[in-house]
């Protein structure tokens, strides 16, 4: 199983610029521990998160880091056009000398990235669907021809061309279709922090019926803090996990509110934000806690990467948390 670090680039003091060098600060501590991987994820109109514009954040890591795979967790393409997409994941990939991983979602509940990009809710899945095959003709053929529902282009060569043939992807999913879309190609899967041990199982048990070579490539992203006594973790990790259920509770609610078609609910089954769940699904704890906690994901799940995302307010305090788990835990599961 590889490590990797999940980037919000959290926004926790007001202060855009400092948010940003701070996260950079954990990736390049992340690169020096010996972490494989780094992912960014993607948010729109949200203080609290400044990582709406991946590209720029990602090549500047690529320029401060030498060895750290880092990967996008993940593109919202409904909100993107995929010409672009493919021009600027070439583009990366040769930036960061082949170290790149290209993650694609729909986007979760977030009403008013739908709203604002003039999407609809309904057409995210198809919309992702649609150019992501694009994506993949544009990335590694010439004289492209595509006629989608809504994206076309005809006799159309992207440059440059990507160092790597292919660039790994992973997909962020659990509808059927997707997940049999990943199946099909050998994508990876990816599953976010408030994801239900249940509904990954389910998604992987789907993947593997349908590939069983490709089922290793999972990537689970978990929040995390890990400290000298249990007690110590969760008090440091709860404001950040207060304010995200928060916010997730109200945009969840909203979604099912504004949904005219029936929808899976977010619950323990499936997707969860109540904070009790939230500390019992992350890596949070003491040393022998968190040892337990990735192990039982490693056997439920056959993990090929856990990308942490450490969850204090305070850089210093998630360096020394990532230090601890880098000593006490990672060689003991």
């Amino acid at each position: 199983m590889k490590t990797g670090l999940f980037c919000n680039y959290d926004n926790y003091h007001q202060d855009a610029r400092r948010a940003i060098f701070e996260q950079v600060l954990l990736v390049k501590q992340a690169e020096n521990l010996g972490f494989e991987e780094a992912w960014v994820s993607e948010h729109h109109f949200n203080e609290s998160n400044l990582s709406p514009s991946l590209v720029p954040l990602m090549a500047h890591l690529a320029g401060v880091t030498s060895t750290i795979y880092l990967g996008t967790g993940a593109v919202l393409l409904p909100f993107h056009n995929p010409i672009q997409v493919a021009e600027d994941m070439a583009t990366l990939d040769n930036l960061c000398s082949g170290r790149l991983a290209f993650g694609i979602a729909k986007g979760g509940p977030f009403p008013e990235q739908n709203q604002h990009f003039g999407v609809s809710i309904h057409e995210s899945r198809k919309r992702m669907l649609e150019a992501a095959v694009l994506i993949q003709k544009l990335l590694y053929e010439t004289n492209v021809r595509f006629d989608g529902q809504f994206y076309q282009c005809a006799d159309l060569t992207v440059y440059p061309q990507p160092l790597q043939k292919p660039i790994p992807v992973y997909v962020a999913s659990g509808d059927d279709d997707v997940i049999a879309y990943a199946a099909e190609n050998s994508f990876g899967l990816m599953g976010g922090p408030p994801f239900s041990l249940v509904r990954l199982k389910n998604t992987v048990s789907k993947y593997r019926q349908l590939n069983s070579s490709g089922a290793d490539k999972f990537l689970l992203a978990r929040f995390f803090f890990v400290a000298k006594t249990y007690d110590e973790a969760v008090s440091e990790a709860l404001p950040f996990i207060r304010k995200f259920s928060k916010k997730m509770t109200a945009n969840s609610t909203q979604v099912m509110q504004n949904s005219p078609q029936p929808h899976k609910g977010y619950d323990q089954t499936n997707i969860c934000f109540e904070e009790d769940f939230l500390i019992e699904n992350s890596i949070i704890g003491d040393v022998e806690t968190c040892r337990g906690k990735i192990k039982k994901f490693q056997d439920e799940l056959n993990l090929g990467t856990l990308a942490l995302k450490p969850l204090s307010f305070s850089l210093q305090r998630n360096r020394e948390s990532l230090e601890r788990y880098n000593q006490e835990v990672r060689n003991y599961v």
